[in-house]
C-alpha cells in the first residue's frame, strides 16, 4: 500500500459516515418556541404556562407561544410534544393528571412516564371541597353524616379521572364510608354548573377553579385538601384540621419536553424556569391564584413524578377505577 493511499484510508476512517443530528444547546433559544398545553384556557394549567412563557418572551428575547391542543384526558397535546423534534423548541406544561393517563384510558396513545422528558415542576395547590350554599351541612363532619344517612343524595362530581380532584373525591368517599355516587364530567365548568344547580353534592377541584364561586356566595367551601392553610384564602379549614386527614392530594405543574432531547438543552430551559420562580412579582401572582411556587429538576422530580404515580395508581385501584 503506497503511502499516498494509507493517508487518505486514515483520513476516511476518521470521518463519520451519517453524523447525528446537532441541536442548539446553551444558544438555546435562537428562534420561537411553541409551548403546548394540553387543556382549555382559562384554567390553572393555562395561567401557569402564560406566566413563564411571557417571562422567558421577556428573559430570552425569542417569542414563546401558547398553543392550547385540548381532549382526551390532555393526551392529545401530550402525543404532540412527545412526537415532537427534541430540540427544546416545543415544550408542554400540564398538570399532575398528565402522568396517568393510562391509568384512566384504555389505548391513551403514548405513555407520559417514558414519551415525555420531565424538565422542571414549577408549583402545587391543594384542591378546594365545595358544596351547594342551600344546604345545611357546612362541615365536613355534617357531609359525612348526611352521606352516611342519605347516600342517594350525595353525588360527587369528576371534573377529570385521574385528577387531583378526582383522587381527593375517592380519599373523601372512603374516609366517609358511604355509598355515594360518583358522576364523571368532561372538564370543571360543567361540573360546577351541576354543582350550584343542586344536581349534584360535592365537587373537589383546584382552588384556582373553585375559590371564585365560593367567594361569589354561589358555594359554600368546606375545606382544602392539605395538611397547611393556604396564603389566598387563610379562612378556608384544610382537611387535617377537619378530621380528614388522609384527603390530601394536591395539584402539580411541570414543564415537560419531548423525550431524547439532549440534557443540555433541558438544562438550560430549567436554568431559566427556577430563576423565573423565584422572581417575587412571579411568586406573588401565583400564590394570589392558590398556587404555591417552587422549583424541581432532574433526579429529584423523576423520584416525585413516579411516587405521586404509584400513589395515584393505589388510589384508582381501591376505587376499582377501570381504563375506558
Amino acid at each position: 500500500m503506497t503511502t499516498t493511499r494509507r493517508t487518505l484510508l486514515t483520513a476516511a476512517a476518521a470521518v463519520p459516515l451519517a453524523a447525528p443530528p446537532v441541536f442548539a444547546q446553551t444558544a438555546w433559544p435562537v428562534r420561537p418556541v411553541r409551548i403546548v398545553v394540553p387543556f382549555a384556557a382559562g384554567g390553572s394549567v393555562d395561567v401557569m404556562a402564560r406566566t413563564i412563557a411571557q417571562r422567558l418572551q421577556e428573559r430570552t428575547g425569542q417569542t414563546f407561544t401558547v398553543e392550547n391542543r385540548t381532549g382526551a384526558n390532555g393526551t392529545i397535546g401530550g402525543i404532540a410534544v412527545s412526537t415532537a423534534t427534541p430540540d427544546g423548541y416545543t415544550l408542554l406544561i400540564s398538570a399532575s393528571v398528565q402522568t396517568i393517563a393510562r391509568l384512566v384510558m384504555r389505548n391513551p396513545g403514548y405513555d407520559p412516564l417514558t414519551d415525555l422528558k420531565p424538565v422542571a415542576r414549577t408549583g402545587e395547590g391543594p384542591c378546594l371541597i365545595a358544596c351547594n350554599p342551600s344546604r345545611p351541612q357546612k362541615t365536613m363532619a355534617e357531609v359525612k353524616a348526611a352521606a352516611i344517612a342519605n347516600p342517594r343524595d350525595w353525588a360527587f362530581g369528576v371534573s377529570a379521572l385521574g385528577s387531583a380532584g378526582h383522587l381527593s373525591t375517592i380519599q373523601f368517599t372512603r374516609a366517609i364510608g358511604a355509598d355515594v355516587t360518583l358522576v364523571p364530567y368532561r372538564g370543571t365548568t360543567p361540573a360546577l354548573a351541576d354543582l350550584m344547580g343542586g344536581n349534584i353534592g360535592v365537587q373537589i377541584d383546584p382552588m384556582l377553579a373553585m375559590l371564585p364561586p365560593v367567594r361569589a356566595g354561589n358555594l359554600h367551601g368546606l375545606a382544602l385538601t392539605a395538611p397547611r392553610r393556604n396564603a389566598a384564602a387563610p379562612d378556608l379549614a384544610t382537611t387535617a384540621e377537619s378530621g380528614f386527614p388522609e384527603v390530601d392530594a394536591q395539584s402539580w405543574w411541570v414543564v415537560w419536553a419531548p423525550p431524547r432531547t439532549p440534557d443540555s438543552i433541558t438544562a438550560r430551559i430549567a436554568e431559566e424556569v427556577g430563576a423565573i420562580m423565584a422572581e417575587p412579582a412571579v411568586r406573588t401572582r401565583l400564590e394570589g391564584l392558590a398556587i404555591v411556587p417552587l422549583f424541581q429538576k432532574g433526579a429529584e422530580l423523576d423520584a416525585y413524578i413516579q411516587s405521586d404515580f404509584e400513589r395515584a395508581e393505589r388510589l384508582l385501584k381501591l376505587a376499582n377505577v377501570q381504563p375506558e
